[in-house]
């Protein structure tokens, strides 16, 4: 029977790559942030001794794993349990896992991170017990449950080799005592010292589940956006085949038209990732209805916001994610060329999308006549030169043709008049990434994730004073609450969470009392903040919201291109109020001064770092005015010993 052109597309690209890795091997996590915390030197060594001990090990890069708060990470296969992650890898603990884990077969304490696939049915013998306790109200006991564990086993089943190791991270919190099961990864919470016979007899022993300790719970992460970030190597294609990539590629260009590809992204829901939300599926419908010679797309990659890393680390860990997303996209709108625009400070990006677009170009993936369609694309890279600004649209587009990367009036929209005045589609890296999976896998696949009007998945960086700093990506609908606590853990040193500031330098303040609020793009805008590109700052309680706002707004006046005159001249009076107002020397009337400059700067200002530099000011005074008042009403000696205190270590309420 002859294949379908799908099919024979995908033979062609999948010839001599096997379908996934076997037999031991080592994957680093290769990225910036893993690469500063020394993965590179990590790297090297494993490959230095693998090589000089004769083993047949392969060691490979990866990208982000996610876990920002115990970089550098390395994974190991041996064979025994499923592939095993550890965190904050340094020489000694290197040394110790080619000695201990993959001569040995045993796992090292202290640096284990457990999987997030948690499994609900013990199928076969259990080779290793992960145990971390996770309230540690009257200090961690990690270690006497250990002994615990161990002492049971021993007195039960003397020769039973199986290991309790102490994990590094369960990726669960505040539910007591974890234990995870290797290798199905069956997981317990809550277990007390009373539970340990009978987890010893019914589960380690006798294969046997306990229900009332079994943690049931889904995973909080849905990855679609970060489906290969931590799997492949980012600079191989055919590890990035063999995990399905340009499959979407090859379904859209054999079997699907242009149209059929717009619909399945409408269907999606997917809006614009890069803060604005717009519906993707209409953005390149409005692209691809204009008749043209010629027709762009380009992914927006210039992440400027402070604290914000999240297309860096896709563009660092999943290049062909995001190039594929170009590709079909302008396969969708009829272009013939896309462009990424890059920031220059993220030379580690820019290497790997360069890398992905010639290892593509090499396979037939770009160029003319791919895969045999009689279709032709091509994409380059072009540099920015950190211009926050330069993230708007039109602004991005001059900065591209060569001119100053400052906003135009619209319309026209670059829709239909954009680079070179022909019709562009602009989406950024995380909105492109997402792209692939949708045209796979369906609309209404993506669509069942997320709620209401905000569909499908969003990448979030969680900085700040939160105890796990990390790369998450959720379900649309997930509450601030469940990401802060949930996913990364709570707040650093146990103080009380004060806000999360949502959108960088555009975005707002929610307060704790606000902290339920499923994260919608409706919803951050009712509480007066932004969904932005995705960053997530949390404050706590020692944090003051005058000095926030006044962090914020002095990054957008620097930022400015000061083309109009509401945000260069009004953002730059604004400032010098706050700063004068967290000097003590403030009035009353200068808060009505600040709202109406925010409502100038909205209504006038010429493009959105004008329009939303206002929201931080906004929101901060919307829920804490209070602080403004304290400082216009406790006047200089209020603002010198709130310093004094902070300065030695004190706390805001002991400061004031």
């Amino acid at each position: 029977m002859k294949s379908s052109p799908y099919e024979q597309a995908l033979q062609k690209l999948r010839k001599g790559i096997p379908d996934k890795r076997t037999g031991q091997w080592i994957q680093v996590g290769m990225d910036s942030g893993g690469i500063a915390a020394g993965a590179e030197r990590l790297f090297r060594f494993f490959q230095k001794e693998c090589e000089r001990n004769g083993r047949n090990t392969p060691v490979g890069r990866a990208g982000s794993y996610g876990y920002a708060f115990i970089d550098p990470l390395v994974e190991v296969n041996a064979g025994k349990f499923p592939p095993v992650l550890y965190g904050m890898v340094d020489q000694k603990t290197a040394v110790r896992i080619l000695t201990e884990h993959l001569n040995e077969g045993r796992l090292i304490d202290d640096h284990v991170v457990a999987g997030r696939d948690r499994g609900r049915a013990l199928n076969g013998p259990v080779t290793a017990i992960l145990v971390k306790d996770t309230s540690c109200e009257d200090g961690d006991k990690t270690k006497w449950f250990q002994s615990s564990i161990k002492d049971e086993i021993g007195g039960r089943d003397p020769n039973n080799p199986v290991q309790v190791v102490r994990a590094l991270d369960m990726g669960i919190y505040h539910e007591g005592l974890v234990v995870q099961l290797l290798p199905s990864r069956v997981t317990y919470t809550n277990v007390l010292s009373r539970d340990i016979a009978r987890m010893v007899k019914q589960s380690i022993l006798g294969n046997e589940v306990i229900d009332d300790l079994l943690w049931n719970q889904p995973d909080k992460q849905v990855r679609i956006v970060l489906r290969r970030c931590g799997t492949i190597d980012p600079e191989s294609l055919d590890d990035a085949i063999a995990h399905g990539a340009y499959e979407a590629t090859a379904r859209a260009i054999t079997g699907q038209s242009p149209e059929d590809v717009i619909e399945t992204v409408k269907a999606s829901g997917l809006r614009g990732r890069g803060g604005a939300g717009f519906p993707t599926g209409l953005k390149w419908q409005l692209t691809r209805e204009p008749k043209s010679d010629r027709k762009f797309v380009i992914c927006n990659a210039d992440e400027g916001d402070p604290g914000a890393f999240m297309d860096r680390s896709v563009l660092e860990g999943d290049p062909h994610a995001v190039l594929e997303g170009l590709i079909l996209a302008g396969y969708a709108v009829g272009a013939s060329k896309g462009y990424f625009y890059i920031r220059a400070e993220y030379p580690l990006a820019v290497k790997r999308v360069e890398m992905a677009i010639d290892q593509a170009r090499r396979r037939g993936l770009l160029g003319k006549n791919i895969l045999g369609s009689g279709w032709d694309f091509d994409a380059a890279i072009r540099l920015g030169a950190g211009a926050f600004v330069c993230g708007e649209e039109t602004a991005l587009i001059a900065s591209i043709e060569g001119r100053r990367g400052s906003p135009q009036p619209r319309p026209p929209y670059p829709s239909v008049e954009g680079l070179w005045g022909k019709p562009t589609c602009i989406n950024n890296v995380e909105t492109l990434a997402a792209v692939p999976w949708i045209v796979a896998n369906g609309g209404e696949a993506y669509a069942r994730h997320g709620t209401g009007q905000s569909k499908g998945t969003k990448v979030f960086a969680v900085t700040g004073k939160v105890r796990n700093p990390q790369l998450v990506e959720v379900p649309l609908g997930t509450t601030v609450r469940e990401i802060v606590y949930g996913i990364c853990g709570g707040v650093q040193d146990d103080l009380l969470i004060k806000g999360v500031q949502t959108g960088g330098p555009s975005g707002g303040i929610i307060p704790e009392q606000h902290l339920d609020t499923p994260v919608t793009y409706e919803n951050l805008v009712e509480l007066g903040s932004i969904m932005g590109s995705g960053g997530m700052l949390v404050m706590n309680e020692n944090d003051c919201m005058v000095d926030v706002a006044a962090f914020y707004l002095k990054f957008c006046v620097d930022e400015s291109c000061g083309k109009c005159a509401p945000c260069r001249i009004g953002g730059y009076q604004m400032l010098q109020l706050i700063l004068k107002i967290s000097r003590g020397r403030g009035s009353p009337e200068d808060l009505d001064q600040i709202h109406r400059i925010c409502h100038a700067m909205r209504t006038a200002s010429l493009c959105g770092l004008g329009q939303t530099a206002p929201n931080p000011i906004l929101s901060s005074l919307r829920f804490f005015q209070d602080e403004y008042v304290a400082f216009i009403e406790g006047g200089t000696s209020y603002a010198r010993k709130r310093k004094q205190a902070l300065a030695a270590g004190k706390s805001l309420k002991e400061a004031v």
